[in-house]
């Protein structure tokens, strides 16, 4: 085990290594910003006098908009690069982000909000295209699943700035302090240079995106991801974004536990990506997330039910080893299934509309929570989502180890691709 990981760990240049830094920090601070409100909305919702149901449709208008981030972010990157979109891109979501902590209200943090989702849209779909371009394909697994875990790091880094900036300066000073994070990001993007594959592809291929489109091969693989991506966000959001609200809320332990708890649960997921990443080179990716998404309905009862502290820690520690291993899979699979003329908009909308119809989850939990109980709500939703993604994993096809700029990726052609 350890061999494959470190086999695939191995051997980048320079500019390997901080193209993935720079997309690896990037979604590690969206997605620290993103739970800064994950972890603080019950106490936003006292300040502004708003209920938590209410509260929660911040974090959906943050999904709503991402979609429209991966479309006008990931088109730019197509027809100029991936390197200036991606620089913009982060001085806006930083920006806004640090526009958070000055909010007056529940509305204008809500229109914040919805201009942060345009830039966390953008974020994951051109940082994962650059990153998996520059990585060789037969070390891509490990490096996805890294890249993935990025996105549990910024909650890691979301509850640790808890600890310890929000007793202080409270909930505005975790928003004001996000900039400093964000900061560094930026400086790393501004070494990296610009895609090679990318580079390439214009070249041999100024193919506009509708045309592209007209391959019934692209449009059904598209549509599919999409559906693919739903059952993933629905994954995800329904096993993290109402559990610090669980512990805190529905068993009354301190926000400290909570905290503590998140935690250990990140470190799960950072775990299970890097390790099932790199094991999707072996197994495949489907194989793996298959596999993944099975273990984690074995953990749901333990996660849904545990009172106690220690199985709490125990059961969300597995649950985010399998949740986020799957993610793992997915910046090496989905850049995979995209056409080389379309890379940097094609794996991010799919991503970020999958996000948008996963974004009432948080809503439809609390709701459900305040007439059956925590327990109940995310059993209920998280179940079905766990299904549907081994359901929707076993019919479809991969591409694993395909090589950007040649035939199969221009065209994306699922018997060109040599799909499985």
């Amino acid at each position: 085990m350890l061999k494959t990981v470190s086999e695939q760990a191995r051997g980048l240049t320079r500019d390997q290594r901080n193209a993935f830094l720079a997309a690896y920090l990037g979604w590690a601070m969206d997605a620290f910003d993103y739970f800064l409100v994950v972890l603080v909305y019950s106490e936003i919702a006292d300040d502004f006098h708003v209920s938590l149901t209410d509260m929660a449709f911040l974090t959906t208008a943050t999904l709503v908009m991402r979609p429209v981030g991966a479309f006008v972010f990931g088109m730019w990157a197509d027809r100029r690069g991936r390197r200036v979109p991606l620089m913009v891109d982060v001085v806006f979501y930083s920006v806004v982000g640090f526009a958070c902590a000055f909010a007056p209200n529940y509305a204008v943090l809500l229109v914040l909000r919805l201009l942060y989702g345009i830039g966390m849209g953008g974020e994951w779909g051109l940082g994962a295209a650059l990153a998996m371009e520059k990585i060789p394909a037969e070390r891509r697994g490990f490096w996805s699943g890294l890249l993935q875990s990025g996105y549990s790091l910024g909650y890691l880094l979301a509850a640790v700035a808890f600890f310890v900036i929000e007793p202080v300066f409270g909930w505005r000073g975790l928003f004001a302090f996000s900039l400093v994070p964000a900061l560094v990001a930026l400086w790393v993007r501004s070494r990296v240079e610009e895609s090679e594959v990318w580079e390439k592809s214009v070249k041999l291929n100024r193919t506009p995106a509708h045309q592209v489109f007209r391959n019934p091969a692209v449009l059904r693989r598209f549509v599919y991801l999409v559906a693919l991506m739903t059952a993933f966000n629905w994954m995800s959001h329904g096993t993290q974004d109402i559990y610090p609200t669980f512990v805190k809320k529905g068993l009354g332990l301190s926000p400290d536990t909570s905290i503590a708890i998140a935690v250990v649960y990140n470190i799960g997921a950072i775990i299970g990506g890097a390790l099932l990443g790199a094991f999707s080179e072996r197994l495949g990716r489907r194989r793996t997330i298959m596999i993944a998404a099975a273990a984690g309905l074995v953990v749901v009862p333990f996660f849904v039910l545990s009172t106690t502290t220690g199985w709490l820690m125990l059961s969300s520690f597995l649950m985010q080893l399998c949740v986020q291993g799957a993610w793992g899979v997915i910046p090496a699979h989905l850049t995979e299934m995209s056409p080389d003329a379309i890379r940097g908009f094609y794996p991010g909308v799919t991503y970020q509309l999958g996000n948008l119809i996963a974004a009432l989850n948080l809503p439809i939990q609390e709701a459900l929570a305040e007439r059956h109980g925590y327990p109940a709500a995310m059993t209920w939703t998280v179940v079905p989502a766990l299904a549907v993604v081994i359901l929707l994993s076993a019919v479809g096809k991969e591409a694993k180890g395909i090589r950007f700029g040649g035939p199969a990726a221009r065209t994306a052609d699922p018997a060109a691709a040599d799909c499985v």
